[in-house]
């Protein structure tokens, strides 16, 4: 049987002095520790964190890049087992949102929200079957409540998403979520 994998979306921003990229490695640490695997998008910041985090635990990763980046010179990062390379952003992206059993969302940018957000609304259509969807951080609370109105958010997709504000935390809501196969999984991710 193969392990849980759980895709992490971050940024490339954060470098290794940054609380963002630490709050990565230790999550990267503790994923591999309760034996999950990590998918991240595979470049530096708080993809190349959790990665290293992961993989300095004895855990398996996977980083998931694209050729448009290595013309502008990125690399994926070290700590790596596996990279999977696509021709375009589009595919990279729909695998990384696709690929996990389940996803946690750092802090980031324009990609790291376009990535949480197509997995949201892969599970509020029933794209995909209901699985964990984590956003670790005070930020996303800050977006959220700013974002979600009831008038265009209906409560019941609100409620797929689940704050939790460090690692530890992280990782008991993905433990306790994933006891039950994908696809019968309760939605208490509110």
């Amino acid at each position: 049987m193969r392990p849980r994998t759980i895709s992490v979306f971050g940024s490339s921003a954060s470098p290794p002095e940054s609380p963002d990229y630490q709050i990565a490695l230790e999550l990267g640490r503790r994923l591999a520790q309760a034996g999950f695997a990590v998918i991240s998008g595979g470049y530096r910041g708080t993809m190349e964190a959790v990665s290293r985090g992961a993989k300095e635990a004895g855990g398996f990763t996977i980083g998931v890049t694209v050729d448009l980046f290595d013309r502008w010179g990125l690399k994926a990062n070290p700590y790596l087992d596996v990279e999977i390379k696509f021709p375009t952003l589009f595919q990279r992206l729909h695998y990384l949102v696709t690929a996990g059993d389940a996803w946690i969302a750092l802090p980031g940018g324009i990609g790291t929200l376009s990535e949480m957000a197509l997995a949201w609304s892969f599970l509020q259509t029933g794209e995909i079957p209901t699985r964990p969807l984590l956003l670790l951080g005070s930020r996303w609370r800050r977006l959220l409540e700013a974002y979600i109105d009831p008038f265009y958010i209906r409560e019941e997709d609100a409620a797929l998403l689940r704050l939790v504000e460090t690692p530890e935390e992280a990782v008991a809501a993905l433990q306790a979520g994933l006891e039950r196969p994908i696809g019968t999984i309760s939605r208490p991710w509110g």
